[in-house]
């Protein structure tokens, strides 16, 4: 990781990540603090925050990116303080909150029109034809006050097979009229396969994946991540946290937190970092919608205290020992073993947005938009299957129904 002379001694990070970032982790985010927090933090800029070369682009980027899934139009504040501090790496899609997120960004830059050159902008399409993604790119430039995207990405594909002729030639004429910089996609499910099938190919820019302590260190993924930067595709790392779809030991989420507490960081803190201790990965995008989870992550990006041997294994540890209450996303395994093309790792991920994020709105709003003849044969599915041959023997009967029936 690159690092700067000016960076925030320990003790600031200590003090910074005390007030908000363990309150973050352990209490409502109510009853943090931002203004006292913020205090270590005030003399850090631009400058502190690290930067990587994203992919073959040579474009120099942050490595943590704001992810926008939230109300952006009521965090105006916490847009101008994130460019304060460096993380201008902006990440939103056409469907964040029905098209509020990106709004918001608009509304910010149409009052701040000097903040946009600061600014390395993605936003995302569920379309998947030229003519789709030609409207939600219209409707995005729009939405947010701007003439480009610098990185446009096709959204959550599970298979890198529909990056086609077609799509190059749409992304190679949006490039040539200059609305896009960069084109790839992103991927929650069956990430591995789509990376190597990615690095085949010779005109994807930049993939956003699913990514984190609990992922990192599988075989495959390593093989698809060095395929990948050999092949110059920048790489952004996403769901970081490795949150899952069933509760885990809230004893041992304890006592991993105060492990590293006593350490100077939280283990929020500490699984990002894993993360950034491989050069691999460009950049992390991380859901920041408060003050105080931005001046955690942002602690945690600018200090240089490095994570022990024995810190790795304690993740790893935690990460064995939660095992069953994390999908890994490897949706072909479960969607083939169930009738009906249902879309089961859809429904985790919803799960995990509702369990790990505390997030109920985007869920319910998500299941309640799958047809509801999908949504009952989702409960009357036979799971048994799939359940012998989930790798991480997730209870997907008990969960698929739990959650169309209590969120949908």
């Amino acid at each position: 990781m690159k690092t700067n002379q000016k960076t925030l001694s320990r003790r600031s990070f200590f003090k910074t990540t005390g007030a908000a970032a363990i309150g973050a982790a352990m209490a409502p985010l109510g009853s943090v603090n931002p203004a006292k927090a913020a205090a270590p933090l005030m003399a850090a800029g631009p400058e502190d925050m690290p930067k990587r070369t994203f992919g073959r682009s040579g474009i120099q980027v942050p490595i943590l990116s704001l992810g926008g899934m939230f109300d952006i139009p009521s965090n105006q504040t916490l847009l101008k303080q994130a460019i304060r501090w460096g993380v201008t790496y902006w990440d939103t899609a056409h469907v964040y909150s029905g098209g509020r997120s990106e709004e918001g960004i608009g509304q910010f830059f149409s009052r701040y029109p000097d903040q946009r050159e600061k600014i390395f902008l993605v936003t995302k399409s569920t379309s998947r034809s030229p003519r789709g993604m030609s409207r939600d790119l219209a409707t995005s430039l729009k939405r947010m006050n701007t003439d480009h995207i610098d990185l446009f990405f096709v959204h959550a594909i599970r298979d890198a097979g529909i990056m086609d002729s077609d799509m190059r030639a749409w992304a190679e004429e949006q490039k040539g009229k200059g609305r896009i910089r960069l084109f790839g996609f992103s991927t929650h499910s069956n990430m591995q396969q789509c990376l190597l099938d990615a690095s085949r190919l010779n005109w994807i820019d930049g993939i956003m994946m699913t990514y984190n302590y609990r992922l990192m260190h599988d075989e495959t993924m390593k093989r698809a991540v060095a395929a990948c930067v050999d092949a110059g595709i920048g790489l952004t790392a996403m769901k970081t946290q490795g949150g899952g779809p069933v509760a885990t030991d809230s004893d041992r989420e304890l006592q991993l937190a105060g492990r590293f507490v006593q350490k100077g960081f939280t283990d929020k803190q500490a699984k990002l970092k894993a993360i950034w201790e491989n050069p691999q990965i460009a950049a992390i995008c991380s859901q920041m919608p408060t003050m105080s989870i931005l001046m955690a992550n942002i602690a945690a990006a600018v200090d240089r205290t490095a994570l022990t041997e024995n810190d790795r294994q304690v993740l790893d540890d935690y990460a064995r020992a939660t095992f069953s209450g994390y999908c890994a996303g490897c949706t072909q395994i479960c969607e083939n073993a169930v009738a009906g093309n249902l879309p089961v790792g859809d429904v985790m991920r919803y799960l995990m947005y509702a369990y790990s994020y505390g997030d109920t709105h985007d869920p319910a709003a998500k299941l309640a938009a799958i047809p509801q003849k999908v949504r009952r044969q989702l409960i009357r599915a036979d799971y048994t299957a799939a359940e012998v041959r989930c790798p991480r023997r997730l209870p997907i009967a008990r969960l698929v129904r739990e959650a169309t029936e209590k969120w949908a």
